[in-house]
């Protein structure tokens, strides 16, 4: 079995695109404001959306599950309040629900939390119990930095995410850390936003204590852990100098990294630097790079066909990058086997 770890609905209905224009609108003109009703999308929509798209591919490509949320680059925390951030939130995951209703075999949700730049973490907790107790999502999206670019709140390792990690803790279930769309100019989102988010998370994981108070706390960070393997002898060394202890008892046992990356060299390094007990296939379809590799001739998105290539990777490593790690992480796929 091959399980996708990463995959967001980018493919939704224009309808939903089109009550987020209004919704933005609103908050100059609250009178013009659409209600939460008002957004119908219907369960053909729903197919068609998906049939030429996300489900095509997993055809394909031979993926036989994929973990699901909404656009990342959708989020958009930074915009408006925290009353804006929920409305937008419950609606994008009540649309991933019905994905996950009516292809219960291509797809499992995982949600996106109603964060707003300042706005305690702690705000999210109902909604994320909602999606997981009810919905049945096995995991979340968080956003290390709401404010879009600027980096306004406390970082991952600050008491002031913890309520957030004691809920995730007793939900047990895994955050993705994913930014969202960058509206500072300096950052392009899904080139340079996305890929600082997860370099700053690792860092900042690295210089705390944070999994000595929560121990079973489990984070994945996508695109491959950004510059994390690239520079994994960096990250040692700073450690050593801060007199951190090594890197595989510091983190490891915690911290997860996805296969989103779009070349050969690059999963090679991955599949070398980073444990093979760590690493989670994923290919971030429909996602930010969608077009072909000149070079190859095939899909930049295809990462399984980079894992396949690699002849040095056991079967037994295969089988966990592919399926069995993710089991681990999302430990709520017991209860789903079941």
């Amino acid at each position: 079995m091959i399980i996708d770890c990463h995959g967001h609905y980018t493919t939704a209905p224009r309808d939903l695109e089109e009550y987020r224009k209004r919704q933005i609108a609103g908050l100059k003109d609250p009178a013009s404001a659409p209600s939460k009703g008002s957004l119908r999308i219907s369960d053909d929509q729903i197919r068609e959306s998906l049939e030429n798209a996300q489900l095509k591919i997993q055809r394909e490509r031979g993926t036989d599950l994929t973990i699901f949320s909404p656009r990342a680059g959708g989020m958009g925390h930074h915009i408006g309040n925290a009353t804006t951030s929920r409305n937008w939130s419950e609606i994008c995951n009540e649309l991933i629900h019905r994905v996950c209703t009516l292809y219960p075999d291509n797809f499992v949700g995982v949600c996106q939390l109603p964060q707003s730049p300042g706005v305690a973490p702690a705000n999210c907790i109902a909604e994320l119990e909602r999606c997981v107790n009810e919905f049945g999502f096995i995991g979340c999206n968080l956003n290390p930095d709401p404010s879009g670019g600027y980096w306004t709140d406390p970082p991952l390792t600050d008491k002031w995410w913890y309520p957030l990690y004691e809920k995730i803790v007793e939900l047990n279930i895994p955050a993705m850390v994913h930014v969202s769309a960058s509206c500072n100019p300096n950052f392009h989102f899904t080139g340079a936003h996305y890929i600082n988010g997860d370099t700053t998370a690792f860092m900042q994981f690295l210089t705390s204590d944070l999994f000595k108070d929560f121990p079973t706390l489990k984070f994945i960070i996508p695109h491959g852990g950004g510059a994390v393997p690239y520079h994994w002898g960096r990250y040692r060394g700073l450690a050593q100098d801060m007199g951190r202890p090594p890197l595989k008892e510091l983190l490891l046992n915690n911290v997860f990294f996805d296969t989103c990356v779009y070349h050969q060299p690059g999963i090679e390094l991955l599949l070398k630097v980073i444990p093979v007990d760590n690493i989670l296939f994923a290919s971030e379809v429909v996602g930010a790079v969608k077009g072909i590799d000149p070079e190859t001739g095939y899909y930049y998105d295809d990462t399984k066909r980079y894992i396949d290539a690699i002849g040095w990777l056991s079967a037994a490593d295969r089988e966990k990058i592919f399926h069995g790690n993710a089991r681990k992480v999302y430990s709520r796929f017991a209860a789903r086997d079941r």
